[in-house]
């Protein structure tokens, strides 16, 4: 199944993102993607200050920034992942970081709410999600073609437990929509996401923001696609938008689990 993985620097400007990602999406398709990939916060990555600024760029699930995906995924034929977006919640200030899994019919077949919230002390910035977000309580997968994938974002990547149990549950896949800091990114970015494709014998798609932020702070790009062996299958740049594709064989999952039959 041929993958495409869209590398984003998303504005405050809601409209103009998700009119980047419908030509991005449509790009892909023109290029035969099967699955399609949008990295965290690719509807929005503006200044927060507060759980009342998070309220009021949130949205229901399928809201503005779902339905003109879905209707794209009906229309193609194609499985899209919605990489994240700020879902509305009941009797708080709070929202969820929610990732939206659409099919191949137009239809949410599953929802994904980080679970690991981001937190930080970068030279004079703190950064703590958990002032404006809710976190995920549970574990998701869902199928496209005979692949099962397994969702994830971004801060949850430092969390080799969260991948193991996917393992267990049989993925072919897991997806890492991010917005990975330029710092943090340098040192870490593809260490941890190899080490999570070698230790569950998996593909890893995962889709990253680049470019600064609203509130200034500059994300590290460098999407990338791995393969099961841990070989990086395809990569982006550091300074630039764009898409990256990739294939995904069963038969390379079977082939390197009997190598290294280790999760038996």
């Amino acid at each position: 199944m041929k993958v495409a993985v869209i590398q984003m620097s998303a504005t405050a400007d809601r409209s103009c993102n998700l009119k980047k990602a419908v030509d991005f999406i449509r790009r892909a398709i023109d290029r035969r993607a099967r699955l399609i990939v949008l990295p965290e916060v690719f509807i929005f990555r503006g200044r927060i200050r507060s759980g009342a600024d998070v309220r009021a760029i949130a949205e229901a699930i399928p809201g503005a920034s779902l339905i003109p995906l879905m209707e794209l995924a009906k229309k193609h034929k194609v499985f899209i992942l919605a990489g994240s977006i700020y879902e509305k919640t009941a009797g708080t200030d709070k929202v969820y970081n929610t990732s939206v899994f659409i099919d191949d019919r137009g239809t949410i077949r599953a929802k994904y709410r980080k679970i690991h919230l981001f937190e930080a002390v970068l030279g004079d910035m703190l950064i703590r999600e958990a002032d404006c977000f809710m976190a995920g309580r549970r574990m998701v997968t869902a199928r496209a073609e005979e692949f099962k994938i397994g969702f994830s974002i971004c801060y949850d990547l430092r969390f080799p437990e969260m991948y193991r149990k996917y393992a267990r549950l049989g993925v072919h896949a897991v997806c890492v929509p991010s917005a990975f800091i330029d710092e943090t990114g340098k040192a870490h970015w593809e260490v941890l996401l190899r080490a999570r494709a070698i230790e569950n014998r998996c593909y890893v798609l995962a889709p990253n923001q680049v470019g600064k932020s609203g509130k200034g702070v500059r994300h590290y790009g460098h999407s990338m696609i791995i393969g099961p062996w841990g070989e990086v299958l395809a990569a982006a740049s550091g300074n630039k938008e764009e898409m990256i594709c990739g294939q995904l064989r069963l038969n390379d999952i079977t082939v390197v689990r009997q190598k290294l039959p280790a999760l038996r």
